[in-house]
């Protein structure tokens, strides 16, 4: 017997909620996560069962609606998680944007879903050294849940968060906590990240042009209508010959022909027709 009643009309108007907010789509698989996660809320609010929360939701949502995407919404996260992303970045997309942007010295690059931070440290650190010192280089890091971005904005990690990093990273980049259970990014890695929270379905107050563009795991929740709305407006304000690099799982299908496929989830915007 569980502690609160979830009826299937509770779980269909939850998920009709997630999906007019953010996209989101939770099929029936997604029921017991629903459940264990907002139980947690209605445990806290001292409420009986879904059917009150769903009231509460809907008669304090200024107050609970920022908690209740929170609650839903997964980040699951590492340093240079996918490291090939990583790699090629270093490789191949610095180079050219060495020549393509030598006249403005300007580089913006957007971690979308930045999650609790690891991805645009890691970021921070592949491109460390790799411009010139008068480059203007910017990393915009973005996700729609608070609490994780308030953790990413801190900067501070377990050891257990930090332990595939190689030792010269955490003495690069780290400081240890008096406690010495904690690592804490150093400024210098921080100054040049913006940490903002966004919904990637509603209006985007950044204008770009981006030359590359982080997405990783988070367009495998969307349904296909929402995945090519999406994509259409990366492919609007990325630069031209601007990169959109996936997750594992994620792919852009060929009717998108703006984006030429390099491979392993990475994506060239390419011009109509070439």
């Amino acid at each position: 017997m569980k502690e609160f009643l979830l009826t299937d009309s509770d779980f269909k108007q939850i998920a009709a909620i997630v999906y007019d907010a953010c996209g989101i789509v939770l099929g029936e698989h997604k029921r017991e996560m629903v459940y264990s996660r907002l139980a947690r809320r209605i445990r806290a609010l001292g409420l009986a069962n879904f059917k009150q929360y769903l009231t509460y939701l809907e008669t304090h949502k200024e107050q609970e609606f920022s908690d209740f995407i929170n609650a839903i919404t997964t980040n699951l996260t590492s340093f240079f998680r996918e490291s090939h992303h990583f790699d090629y970045l270093q490789s191949h997309i610095v180079p050219k944007l060495l020549v393509a942007n030598k006249t403005t010295r300007r580089v913006r690059i957007w971690s979308a879903g930045c999650s609790t931070g690891e991805e645009p440290y890691s970021l921070a650190m592949s491109l460390h050294g790799l411009f010139p010192a008068d480059w203007d280089v910017k990393i915009l890091a973005t996700d729609l849940d608070s609490n994780v971005l308030a953790k990413a904005q801190s900067g501070t990690y377990t050891a257990a968060n930090v332990n595939g990093l190689e030792a010269q990273q955490l003495q690069r980049w780290f400081l240890k906590t008096k406690d010495r259970e904690l690592f804490k990014v150093k400024p210098e890695l921080q100054q040049n990240i913006h940490f903002k929270r966004l919904n990637l379905l509603q209006d985007w107050p950044m204008k770009g042009p981006f030359d590359v563009i982080f997405c990783r795991n988070v367009v495998i929740y969307f349904d296909k209508e929402t995945k090519d709305q999406l994509f259409t407006r990366y492919c609007n304000i990325l630069a031209e010959q601007g990169y959109l690099l996936l997750g594992h799982s994620e792919t852009i299908g060929k009717e998108h022909s703006e984006f030429k496929n390099l491979g392993r989830t990475m994506y060239l915007k390419v011009t109509y027709g070439a």
